[in-house]
């Protein structure tokens, strides 16, 4: 054997050895809402065993109403999780909790006010002073954001308990949606599409669906959240550019409520708006974060008086896992 090939046997060797010592790093993941074509990535990841490659053993735990990922992830139940949006991670700031973003799964905010066509509710603007039923989560983020921006008041609130039935029996009914799934159930049910008022074409700035994780992880196994991100944006780049369908499938056997027609509904829309691959993702690769979007979504969030203009906005996020190039769109 020459030398050539026994370096390269030992190298080889070496790449196995640290393949299996990292085969035992067991990682539970929990989402802020149940299987659904908005984590395909995810799934794919688990699915076509691009965890796995990466010395990767992942449990997904699914989320819901009753159900709060961060305090699990405060808790030490959980390894990563998805953090909704940017407010909830500069909460982590201001509550003096040591958790911090490590990826941005959306550069778009999926979140809208959906409303019925043809009764003069087509436009932001149209709906100041009009009921609107809003999450109680939703009322100490994005709304407070269209409160500053286009003069709504909090008189116009009207609970929201995560139902369609209130829209389909009331043709006056405004409500927060998701862009990837309700618009989709009402023009099944009604035959009509909805109006659709996406919350980041009002300039709401903020990344959405972030993954974030604990301080402690990210200084003493950093590691260990590269892989995960790098498998996760792997499973993002095969679901988005690939065959979902083992995706599907996966999200389908957690979610057996999902439907073929919404995960495509989803998923087409997931590609269509440019949730994923947008503005810096386009250059940087999927998760993609900036300090200069981060400072603009906390300048907008100040504004409103959710945050001290003093706070340290920085120490919610850090780039050290990101903006590697990994992911970009194929052109």
């Amino acid at each position: 054997m020459n030398l050539l090939v026994r370096i390269a046997t030992a190298l080889a060797a070496c790449f196995s050895l640290a393949t299996q010592a990292h085969a035992a790093d067991k990682v539970t993941f929990g989402l802020d809402w149940v299987a659904e074509p908005e984590y395909g990535g995810y799934y794919q990841a688990l699915a076509t065993g691009i965890y796995k490659k990466y010395g990767l053993d992942v449990s997904i735990v699914e989320g819901g109403p009753q159900v709060n990922n961060a305090q699990l992830l405060v808790a030490g139940r959980l390894t990563f999780d998805i953090t909704s949006n940017s407010f909830l991670a500069l909460n982590f700031v201001q509550e003096a909790i040591p958790y911090v973003v490590v990826a941005a799964g959306f550069q778009k905010d999926p979140d809208i006010l959906m409303a019925h066509p043809g009764v003069g509710n087509d436009s932001f603007e149209d709906l100041k002073g009009k009921p609107i039923a809003v999450s109680s989560g939703t009322r100490a983020s994005w709304w407070l954001y269209l409160k500053a921006k286009y003069g709504f008041s909090d008189s116009q609130l009207k609970s929201y308990g995560f139902s369609l039935a209130p829209f389909f029996t009331n043709p006056q009914a405004i409500q927060e949606a998701y862009v990837t799934s309700e618009p989709y159930l009402v023009e099944q049910q009604t035959g009509k599409k909805p109006v659709v008022l996406m919350i980041s074409d009002a300039g709401f700035d903020g990344y959405a669906s972030l993954i974030a994780t604990s301080e402690k992880l990210v200084k003493t196994d950093p590691d260990l959240v590269q892989r995960f991100i790098n498998a996760s944006i792997e499973g993002w780049y095969s679901y988005l550019y690939g065959n979902p369908a083992p995706a599907f499938a996966a999200i389908l056997k957690a979610n057996p409520d999902m439907t073929p027609g919404l995960m495509q509904y989803g998923y087409a829309q997931l590609k269509a708006r440019g949730i994923l691959v947008s503005g810096d993702s386009t250059s940087l690769g999927i998760g993609a974060m900036t300090d200069a979007r981060w400072k603009a979504f906390y300048d907008q969030m100040a504004a409103t008086g959710l945050y001290d203009k003093n706070l340290d906005y920085k120490a919610g996020y850090t780039l050290q896992f990101v903006n590697k190039g990994f992911g970009k769109p194929k052109q």
